[in-house]
């Protein structure tokens, strides 16, 4: 179930940024309609409400080299103090 709302959160916010795209080419014709601005504006903002509950990724790991190497520098910068 929580899956579905994510996607429907994704779901709004590109809709969001079509209607985005339509009121920018009204504006650019000289006719601009806000109702696209106005109907952008609640649809990304009601699927970031909808998005947001998506937990953060695990991390991949990809610099955990780097990191080990950077612990293993302060340990060693502690230990020269001492």
């Amino acid at each position: 179930m929580n899956e579905l709302v994510i996607r429907i959160g994704t779901f709004f916010i590109v809709i969001g940024v079509g209607l985005l795209i339509l009121f920018i080419a009204s504006d650019l014709a000289n006719q601009p309609d806000f109702d696209y601005f106005f109907l952008s504006m609640i649809s990304i903002g009601f699927g970031w409400l909808l998005r947001r509950r998506k937990p953060p990724p695990p991390s991949a790991g990809r610099f955990s080299m780097f990191r080990k190497a950077r612990e293993g520098a302060q340990k060693r910068r502690e230990e020269k103090k001492k």
